[in-house]
């Protein structure tokens, strides 16, 4: 196998969800803001824009549990846009769209979902007085798009049964008896075509936002679960790809089994794959699935990756992840289609191999020549041999992180540490009194092809601005950077010029 890798030079990224850029009605947008953004790394020789999914959240705000694996998270639509190009047609937006620029650090889901359903019916209204080309354009794009059928059915049920999860439909929706849907789909046709209008102007605002980024030489990396949402439109509408019944009870589930962090596991609740079925389809679902990604981005972290090598099975009705088993998942025939799909030397894929990996995992990962991931945050547990110490990161194949989406900031981080391991690391890795700089110079100066920073640790700010607690359902996903980009200015300038000591930045 003669595949190149996709991280060929030593470079640099920043790590901040859309929804946390300042702008935009309630968060961040596929707007201006993103756009600023942009504009600030690539003049900092910043070549890496990392963000989570892109996706729909569910009820908590994790986009990681989301309703689509296709779709785009409606939150992000770019009111000004709309405005701008008369798809909408407002005089007053504030008062008319109740925006209220909220100088606060964080932003609320429901305000967020309001601001959407007031985009939709304002959508619905302009559409008759669009050109024809325009709805060429629309109708163009839902046909090349197959998702969007049953997700925008999907959302309408959902919306009509106050939101519950699919399994608890009534029977004709819930087992998606097609003949029956027919009927109701053109009852509810305006509904249905505003949940296509928000995915199509996403889908062309997001174009936009990844066309400015080629043009600043700034390359944007996604993010995708292994696993998708039991209560999502992927689940509901290929019930036979997933281990499911279909009046939605699970008959296995996902989950991790017990270690050093959890001594029952963890169990996750989302259906595993029905492997056979997907090798009998030649894989289709998951290579549609991939390709939608690689038109979105130019690279994939892909969370769990070691799902591709095994995967711990659980039974359906099992309360803990104690009693699962290990079972074999065809990764390699996967990975083998995928590149035959692209045409390329290599897969654009970012293998997120944390935890406990296996030989059989790690191989799959090398044959591929995948860049792996080294968290810094994990590095100082005083052992010799820990993977994720500096000087044990062998070889340039991985992308370091000071921490992720999932962890304490590093300040909070440094903060949660008892004496003694201050002590000892501020000996040898000489810190300095900026905790969370000493750990990104550290990151800098490893081997690694890329290193990236989650915008909190260039700011150095604590755990009330952390953006995950895993475990937690309260306050997570809901951080934004309350100030104009111009005001991280010196923070920005100042890890670029980091980032050129270590030969790191774009010239």
């Amino acid at each position: 196998m003669t595949t190149q890798r996709v991280l060929t030079k030593k470079s640099l990224g920043i790590l901040m969800h859309p929804s946390c850029l300042p702008g935009g009605g309630v968060c961040g947008t596929f707007g201006k803001g993103a756009k600023e953004w942009i504009k600030k790394l690539h003049k900092h020789g910043i070549g890496y824009w990392q963000f989570l999914p892109l996706t729909p959240t569910d009820s908590t705000g994790s986009p990681y549990s989301s309703p689509s694996t296709f779709a785009l998270n409606p939150w992000f639509l770019d009111v000004d846009y709309l405005i701008e190009k008369s798809f909408i047609f407002i005089s007053n937006k504030k008062e008319e769209l109740g925006i209220i620029n909220q100088n606060k650090n964080y932003f609320d889901f429901n305000v967020a979902d309001e601001l959407t359903k007031k985009l939709g019916c304002y959508l619905l209204k302009g559409w008759s007085s669009q050109s024809e080309e325009r709805k060429q354009n629309f109708n163009k794009w839902i046909r090349s798009n197959s998702w969007i059928e049953d997700y925008a059915t999907f959302i309408v049920i959902r919306k009509e049964f106050d939101m519950l999860p699919w399994w608890q439909w009534p029977h004709e929706f819930k087992i998606k008896n097609d003949k029956f849907l027919k009927s109701w789909i053109i009852k509810k046709s305006e509904e249905i075509l505003i949940e296509k209008l928000i995915q199509w102007h996403l889908d062309e605002q997001w174009k936009d936002i990844r066309n400015f980024a080629k043009s600043y030489k700034i390359k944007l990396i996604g993010d995708l679960p292994f696993y998708v949402s039991r209560d999502s439109s992927d689940v509901w509408s290929n019930k036979s790809l997933f281990s499911i019944f279909k009046n939605g009870d699970l008959i296995f589930q996902s989950g991790v089994p017990p270690d050093y962090f959890s001594s029952t596991g963890q169990l996750w609740g989302t259906p595993t794959y029905f492997w056979s079925k997907h090798k009998r389809t030649n894989f289709d679902w998951w290579r549609k699935r991939f390709k939608r990604q690689f038109e979105l981005f130019d690279l994939l972290r892909f969370d769990h990756f070691r799902g591709l090598g095994g995967y711990w099975r659980v039974n359906g009705n099992s309360k803990s992840a104690i009693n699962g088993k290990w079972i074999h998942s065809p990764g390699r025939a996967l990975l083998n289609k995928l590149k035959n799909d692209i045409g390329a030397d290599y897969l654009p894929i970012i293998a997120e191999d944390l935890g406990v990996i296996t030989p059989d995992v790690e191989k799959l990962r090398k044959n591929f020549k995948l860049p792996g991931m080294k968290i810094l945050q994990f590095a100082f547990d005083g052992k010799e041999d820990n993977p994720y110490l500096p000087k044990n990161i062998k070889g340039e194949n991985w992308v370091v992180y000071t921490g992720t989406h999932d962890n304490s900031t590093s300040i909070s981080w440094w903060d949660s540490l008892d004496n003694n391991s201050k002590i000892r690391i501020k000996d040898e890795y000489e810190f300095s009194e900026n905790p969370s700089w000493s750990l990104i110079e550290l990151g800098m100066g490893t081997k690694a092809n890329l290193f990236i920073a989650p915008i909190q640790d260039i700011l150095s700010l604590d755990d009330s601005c952390r953006l995950n607690k895993p475990g937690t359902i309260n306050n997570n996903w809901k951080w934004k950077l309350n100030r104009p980009l111009d005001e991280i200015e010196d923070n920005l300038r100042s890890f670029g010029q980091l980032g050129n000591n270590f030969g790191r930045t774009q010239k």
